[in-house]
């Protein structure tokens, strides 16, 4: 784990991600008998990755189902541990053969601008509450943030001078991204009226020292803002907006990419924007952008 976070740089919720894959892959080697890590052969990996991609019965109890996705990376984790100890011990590497998992990457689903305007129009602005809430969903589609960029936002992250954010994404790798008009008044708001009052509920135990939070986004009891709040907060207002139950925070990032190249964003500019390391994971937003042109023929052309 001290490989994965200082020499590789993994973030914080990778690091963290890897870590319980390892522990639940230790568990079950343990359940299966093994004591030593030279014990594992390739059958064990083998029966795991079956035991991953199983289909389970409905019944909670039974234990979890997990998304391609996730099987995908609990795989890489437990390559990277073996070829790790391969490298660092006198030891052969029971993944050496093993392929990775090679994923389907579904199409996003994103937000019309219709969609969009009435999610944001969904906050009250009579409140600290509703206004810190409108300036985060503005925050999220003007600038296509992840989750974890926006809450590990800091009160200097936003440069008013040059209106660009500046945000820590995977790898903790800085960027910075233009902050639209809409988004900079929302956030003026934000910071001129409403994060000085939820600072005001901030609860401060005894004997400690009052120090203010430096997360520019701060919850209902003057604590910074958790990727949890987040996710329930996007969902009760994209609820009253009645917006499908698929939305999330990640929605407005795809939304915040899909309306930039329909209407005539560069895709390398899209990519520097989304933080991209590969060109390939921009361009499929090309794909749900041939979907839109096609709906757009069968709806308009005459002989279609």
């Amino acid at each position: 784990m001290d490989h994965l976070r200082v020499e590789r740089g993994f973030s914080d919720n990778t690091w963290q991600a890897y870590q319980r894959d390892l522990l639940q892959y230790a568990a079950w080697l343990a359940g299966d008998g093994v004591e030593s890590a030279r014990d594992i052969t390739p059958a064990h990996i083998t029966r795991y990755a079956h035991v991953l991609r199983a289909a389970v019965p409905e019944t909670k109890s039974a234990g979890p189902t997990y998304a391609p996705s996730s099987v995908a990376r609990k795989l890489a984790a437990i390559r990277s541990w073996h070829k790790f100890l391969a490298r660092e011990k006198d030891y052969s590497d029971p993944a050496a053969k093993m392929e990775a998992a090679k994923l389907v990457r579904r199409l996003p689903r994103v937000l019309s601008q219709e969609q969009v305007k009435a999610l944001l129009d969904s906050p009250r602005l009579d409140s600290p509450e509703g206004v810190r809430d409108r300036a985060i969903i503005e925050l999220l589609y003007s600038c296509g943030l992840r989750a974890s960029e926006l809450c590990g936002l800091h009160v200097g992250a936003i440069d008013e001078r040059t209106e660009f954010v500046r945000c820590t994404g995977k790898g903790d790798k800085e960027r910075m991204v233009p902050l639209g008009e809409a988004a900079r008044d929302a956030l003026k708001s934000y910071t001129d009226f409403s994060r000085p009052k939820l600072l005001e509920k901030r609860s401060v135990k005894k004997n400690t020292q009052k120090r203010l939070p430096v997360a520019l986004f701060l919850g209902d009891t003057g604590r910074p803002f958790s990727r949890v709040s987040l996710y329930q907060m996007i969902r009760a207002h994209a609820g009253r907006a009645a917006l499908p139950e698929w939305v999330t925070p990640h929605t407005l990032r795809h939304s915040f990419a899909t309306h930039l190249l329909q209407n005539g964003a560069d895709l390398r500019a899209i990519q520097e924007m989304l933080g991209h390391v590969d060109i390939a994971t921009t361009q499929i937003y090309t794909h749900v952008e041939t979907q839109h042109l096609r709906a757009s023929y069968q709806k308009a052309h005459p002989r279609a």
